[in-house]
């Protein structure tokens, strides 16, 4: 495992941090630190307003080939952009869906009059996309969907019910997994349809959350319409192609991500130093055992990283969002442990939630969202490690 930059990467570093140094001022200074998981609500347009600079300099898209709007930068070069994204306190980006996972599946799978019609609106932060993957009865076992969609003349007609679909209220469109094939069962007769989300035949109701917040949404299908070609792949081949857009996310951005939490465990030991829990001997412990698991967990990010890129990708992936969402979570438990009797009351009515509150609500949702870790566990252990299927009625 070679984790050295070289001479060119850390001029690349030295680009992003001055871009970044000489970008994020005027109004856009006033939003550092905005949005993020949780509090996707905050400086929405302006945020918007901020991706979109960064699509006119080039710095959207930054894997993707250049024929495609990318700039074609290694996987390191985008490490080391999201590092320095992270270390300026930028603010949080509004097109993650688009760019990391439709995008890329686009460019793997897509015809070429959807890549022309589509990428150049991911590129340029123009069209904003969401996922509809999830349904009520379908959550982590994506093969149970049971949103339909019926071909009639040159148009699908999609009914059903997604949920959880993040920002699904801010989107344009939506990439919707369907069942198209009457009878058909689990992962046969699926297709992947990219659905426009204003039309009168899609309704969307915000979820509210612990935090107050609204940034996962139910979206329903009611006789919602998309033309005949907007299917990704073969009719029918859904199942192929919403795998593969899961497997484009390399976890590139995790490095960056695990910067916000150092900022954030940093916060929390300020706070137990002010109010004398740094004293007590288990909550000092664990404040050491939260920098050491941040320690392995970019180690292993960075191991992950470099295995792909030299082209020996093994398993150690499947186990990132374990180790990341357990130790958010308890980071979040740790933080109201350090305040104590205080975390229990917000600063003003009705419900003024400072960042650590938010962070201990929200990230209650780390081991559910993305596959709940019993669901992890379960494709570890039989789709990595080979053992035995569980027993299922």
């Amino acid at each position: 495992m070679d984790l050295t930059h070289s001479a060119a990467d850390e001029e690349f570093r030295l680009e992003v941090r001055q871009w970044l140094e000489d970008n994020l001022v005027g109004e856009f200074a006033a939003i550092r630190g905005r949005g993020g998981s949780g509090r996707e609500h905050e400086a929405y347009e302006e945020r918007v307003a901020w991706n979109q600079h960064l699509a006119k300099s080039g710095w959207t898209c930054l894997g993707w080939p250049v024929e495609y709007g990318g700039r074609g930068l290694s996987l390191f070069q985008q490490v080391i952009f999201y590092e320095e994204y992270a270390r300026a306190n930028a603010p949080a980006g509004v097109n993650h869906l688009g760019e990391t996972l439709l995008g890329p599946t686009l460019i793997a799978l897509g015809t070429e009059e959807q890549k022309k019609r589509f990428l150049p609106g991911i590129v340029d932060v123009t069209e904003l996309w969401c996922q509809g993957y999830s349904e009520p009865g379908a959550g982590s076992d994506l093969a149970g969907v049971r949103t339909r969609a019926r071909l009639e003349g040159d148009e699908w007609v999609v009914d059903g019910q997604k949920v959880w679909t993040s920002l699904a209220h801010h989107a344009d469109w939506c990439f919707v997994v369907a069942r198209t094939e009457a009878g058909s069962q689990r992962h046969a007769g699926l297709s992947y349809l990219l659905v426009p989300m204003d039309q009168p035949g899609v309704e969307i109701r915000p979820i509210l959350q612990l935090t107050g917040t609204s940034e996962f949404n139910e979206v329903f299908f009611d006789g919602a319409r998309t033309a005949a070609d907007l299917v990704v792949g073969a009719p029918g081949d859904g199942w192929r192609v919403a795998m593969a857009t899961l497997g484009f996310e390399r976890g590139v951005s995790t490095v960056g991500q695990q910067i916000g939490f150092a900022r954030e465990l940093d916060d929390i030991e300020a706070t137990a130093r002010r109010t004398g829990a740094w004293d007590d001997p288990v909550l000092a412990d664990r404040i050491v055992q939260a920098r050491i698991g941040l320690s392995v967990m970019r180690t292993h990010a960075l191991r992950t990283l470099s295995a792909y890129d030299s082209g020996s990708e093994g398993p150690e992936a499947s186990v990132s969002k374990l180790l990341w969402a357990r130790w958010h979570r308890d980071l979040g438990e740790l933080a109201m442990a350090v305040r104590g009797a205080e975390a229990l009351t917000v600063e003003q009515a009705p419900y003024d939630l400072d960042d650590q509150q938010t962070l201990f609500l929200f990230s209650r949702a780390d081991t559910l969202y993305g596959g709940s870790d019993e669901i992890q566990r379960n494709i570890i252990a039989e789709r990595v490690l080979g053992l035995p299927k569980e027993p299922r009625p």
